[in-house]
């Protein structure tokens, strides 16, 4: 499993998916800053990356995800921050390491109280 995170993710969220196993990048790391999705996702088939984890709620809808050999998991939270992200770690864990090839996994925050 390659992982790839989206720029809109917090970097210190790839240390923790490492420490899980999960071989993890960062689009910095690429250098693929500023990429359109459509470019992007082609880029991170033609590398071997096998899941994209993103922020980005609107791709689902901007992409036809079938045509692309990847998963894509979309974190839904108000805020995209480490503290808030980290709550939601392990369902997203689980939701890397269930997906399956063109399908877009929406892994939510659960609602306190």
């Amino acid at each position: 499993m390659k992982l790839l995170l989206d720029e809109n993710l917090p970097v210190k969220l790839k240390y923790r998916l490492l420490e899980r196993g999960l071989e993890t990048s960062t689009i910095a790391d690429k250098k693929w800053n500023s990429k359109q999705n459509g470019e992007l996702l082609k880029l991170m088939i033609e590398e071997g990356f096998t899941h994209f984890l993103t922020f980005d709620s609107q791709i689902a809808f901007q992409q036809n995800l079938i045509k692309y050999s990847i998963p894509v998991i979309t974190i839904i939270a108000p805020f995209n921050n480490y503290l808030i992200i980290m709550e939601m770690f392990e369902e997203i864990v689980l939701a890397i390491q269930e997906a399956v090839i063109g399908s877009n996994v929406v892994v939510y925050e659960k609602k306190k109280g």
